[in-house]
């Protein structure tokens, strides 16, 4: 067996450890002196006492300085008909993101962050103001064999890794994960279904507007794609390897390089959680450092979210993808920050943590 050089992602999954407990349980106990009722400001404090675990203090958190990472690459399952979007789209829409006319990129820019449109593994070089990561032109078509190699995905995985490390040395405090890529959503539905042992029905959702005939295409691909490659879902390489993409594998390095550079990261849509999904299975603890912004209306996100245990503080219908929940969750996590950082305390607390009122 060849041997796969590892050596970036064996070194970050060593430095993966749980946020600060204690100092998430004092950020809790702080909120609960504030000049409000103890729990009044729902998910507000969830995400201040998260953040405080990630960063070991409970005030002066600030996420101010943010990107959206948005890894895009073209998928070979798409020549089954999974997609009712043409591949002629993908510069188009690759090129809006890039100059900041694309959806994502347009909130982003009203919320204060940069953004970073990474070709992870488009099909093609001509993609003006992406930034070039590439790993190969796209994945092969996984019901005919493995989307890519190990070697392949290993690669992305430390592609985002190392994406993390140079955002965390030009001071970054927040990560926004986006993805672009024709066919992604059958991709994801495939790496869900196996890692949660699901049918493919059960994480299969219309995607970009399919008919029903389109729908049962696109289910039948994927069923294909995980018989003919059997992965090993106690092995989450192997799953993203075999019927996985590239940009999915490059969002879970990102997922893996914020934990183990201690920043949180906004997790979007399905293919941003499925990514999520597979770094939770890679290393456990990195699920502590995740953020979820909003309910995707795909049947596989509600599935990834009761497994690790998210909760979406958004509801707006959304599945556009690309990473457009985080502009909108990161004006959310600067709320919930400013109600830590500037609140005053109840005038009826004493210091001996005892209130003085039945509420």
């Amino acid at each position: 067996m060849k041997l796969i050089k590892m050596e970036l992602l064996d070194e970050t999954l060593k430095k993966i450890r749980p946020v600060n407990r204690i100092a998430e349980q004092e950020c809790e106990e702080y909120m609960k002196r504030l000049l409000k009722i103890p729990g009044s400001l729902g998910k507000l404090e969830l995400i201040a006492a998260q953040i405080a675990g990630i960063t070991g203090k409970i005030k002066g958190n600030e996420c101010k300085k943010r990107v959206i990472i948005a890894m895009c690459a073209d998928n070979g399952i798409y020549e089954e008909g999974v997609s009712s979007s043409p591949l002629e789209i993908t510069p188009y829409l690759t090129g809006a993101m890039a100059n900041g006319t694309g959806g994502m990129s347009t909130m982003a820019s009203e919320a204060g962050a940069d953004t970073m449109i990474v070709d992870i593994g488009l099909n093609g070089e001509d993609y003006p103001g992406t930034v070039n990561r590439k790993v190969a032109n796209g994945t092969k078509n996984s019901t005919k064999g493995p989307a890519m190699t190990r070697e392949e995905c290993v690669q992305a995985i430390e592609t985002g890794i190392a994406i993390v490390k140079e955002k965390k040395a030009e001071g970054y405090q927040l990560l926004g994960t986006g993805e672009l890529g024709m066919g992604n959503t059958a991709t994801s539905a495939a790496v869900t279904a196996v890692l949660l042992g699901l049918s493919a029905k059960e994480t299969t959702g219309m995607g970009s507007g399919l008919t029903k005939e389109q729908y049962r295409i696109k289910t039948e691909a994927i069923e294909k794609s995980i018989r003919v490659n059997k992965p090993d879902k106690e092995d989450g390489i192997d799953v993203l390897a075999k019927v996985g993409g590239l940009d999915i594998a490059g969002l879970t390095g990102i997922y893996l390089g914020a934990a183990a550079e201690r920043l949180p990261v906004v997790i979007d849509g399905y293919i941003s959680a499925t990514a999520a999904l597979a770094a939770v299975r890679i290393a456990k603890d990195s699920r502590d450092y995740m953020i979820a912004s909003h309910i995707s209306e795909e049947e596989g996100y509600r599935r990834i979210s009761e497994e690790l245990g998210l909760k979406p503080f958004l509801d707006l219908n959304m599945r556009l993808g690309e990473g457009s929940g985080c502009p909108l969750a990161f004006h959310v996590i600067d709320c919930a920050l400013a109600m830590v950082n500037h609140m005053v305390k109840h005038p009826m607390y004493q210091e001996k943590k005892e209130l003085l009122f039945e509420l």
